[in-house]
């Protein structure tokens, strides 16, 4: 079986710059990590390799830095890693991104399930995952927490919603989302770092996946930040104090006060 997993490089810091004229991250000179939630997704997809064999190839989309991400999952024991970096693809949304993606995983041939994290944790849009399943005509399951069973022909898993979950049995080949739940990541072995540090890096460009420029980049995004700014800090708020009586008396007062100076501005 083969199993790709996509991954991330983001910033490692919350304290992030934007850039003014394309409104998007500047991430030269900031130190940057594998996205949290891919590496549930890199630990998987070994526990699956181990479980019924075959190899893992973990795909990446960034600078030429983003090597580093790809090293640290061969570290872990993926297989091999592939970045796609060109200037074309700066800029992309999570639309051009999955596009992207699923352009080097069509390019990659006989797949049998991809993994991603369910989100990054510079966008948090939890949109390149399914993104991907569409562009490849792929099942998914979003947000997989257990799997339960996994051979050649189906995956039976169990993903999370906002009140409950639901066991899906879904075909492979497929697309799965997964979230911190599903397992522990593994630290690295001795002979796993040393085979990231040898590895080599296959770099694809735009043109080496037949991308469609107009698909690609700011030019294929087709969601458009119109402005980014820091919203102003909210005013103090003030603590009530007394017996619970009390503090309800002058809690009522005060919305009591508040709606009669709004129905009069």
């Amino acid at each position: 079986m083969h199993f790709v997993v996509c991954i991330k490089q983001v910033p490692e810091t919350s304290d992030v710059r934007i850039n003014p004229e394309t409104n998007t991250l500047i991430r030269e000179g900031v130190a940057s990590i594998v996205n949290p939630f891919d590496m549930y997704a890199i630990e998987e997809s070994v526990r699956m390799k181990e479980k019924l064999g075959g190899t893992i190839t973990a795909i990446s989309m960034g600078p030429p830095q983003a090597d580093a991400a790809l090293r640290e999952a061969v570290a872990m024991g993926v297989d091999r890693g592939i970045l796609l970096t060109d200037r074309a693809f700066a800029g992309s949304d999570t639309w051009a991104t999955s596009y992207t993606l699923a352009m080097a995983i069509r390019k990659l041939g006989d797949v049998s399930v991809i993994l991603c994290g369910k989100q990054a944790s510079d966008g948090d849009t939890a949109q390149v995952g399914p993104g991907i399943a569409t562009h490849l005509d792929l099942p998914q399951v979003t947000y997989v927490r257990r799997i339960d069973e996994m051979d050649e022909s189906h995956i039976v898993a169990e993903r999370m919603l906002e009140d409950g979950s639901e066991v899906i049995d879904c075909p492979v080949p497929c697309l799965l989302t997964v979230v911190k739940e599903l397992n522990e990541p593994r630290l690295p072995s001795l002979r796993g770092k040393m085979a990231a540090k040898k590895a080599e890096i296959v770099h694809w460009t735009a043109a080496d996946l037949g991308c469609e420029p107009s698909k690609t980049g700011l030019d294929g995004s087709p969601t458009k930040v119109v402005k980014i700014f820091t919203p102003p800090a909210r005013a103090g708020g003030q603590i009530l104090t007394g017996e619970p009586e009390e503090v309800a008396k002058k809690l009522v007062e005060k919305i009591r006060d508040a709606v009669i100076a709004a129905a009069h501005s």
